[in-house]
């Protein structure tokens, strides 16, 4: 992330030069996650996350170690199991699998085949509204609000 994809509005603008399926993905941030960018320093070179100040961050296994440390005994786990987790729980949350595919630039399930020919929607609101509910949700965790929270597993799928 650079503070040049990051707008006054809230918006982050990854260009598809940065993205797995080369479309570029316009990202609707609550006002959590704004407030956690704008507590950061800003760092020269324009990189919101950087190990060096002059390069994005690189060395993920370096870091996923470091995480495993400081979690002490957790199961195994992997950093795409985030990504998998906030899926799964904004769906139980009740965001629209559809948008939660737009939430993570998929371009399958609802947008695949001749449903993406000829439905062209980016689904900003929906995008905004799901991120902003993910959002609280964690809030809540973070608070002690939550209900039960599941630890990660390798292999088990939440029930």
């Amino acid at each position: 992330m650079t503070r040049a994809e990051l707008s006054d509005d809230g918006l982050w603008s990854i260009p598809g030069a940065r993205t797995k399926n080369k479309r570029p993905h316009i990202v609707p941030l609550p006002p959590l996650a704004r407030d956690i960018l704008a507590s950061l320093p800003r760092i020269e070179g324009g990189f919101v996350f950087t190990t060096t100040g002059r390069t994005p961050i690189s060395g993920w296994s370096k870091i996923k170690g470091r995480l495993d440390e400081l979690m002490g005994d957790v199961p195994h786990w992997r950093l795409h199991d985030l990504r998998r987790t906030a899926a799964t729980t904004m769906a139980e949350i009740g965001v629209a699998p559809h948008i939660v595919e737009a939430v993570l630039n998929h371009i399958s399930g609802a947008k695949a085949s001749v449903a993406g020919v000829y439905n062209r929607a980016v689904y900003a609101a929906e995008k905004k509204a799901a991120l902003e509910r993910w959002a609280a949700y964690i809030e809540s965790i973070v608070s002690g609000r939550a209900g039960t929270v599941v630890p990660l597993r390798k292999g088990v799928d939440r029930a």
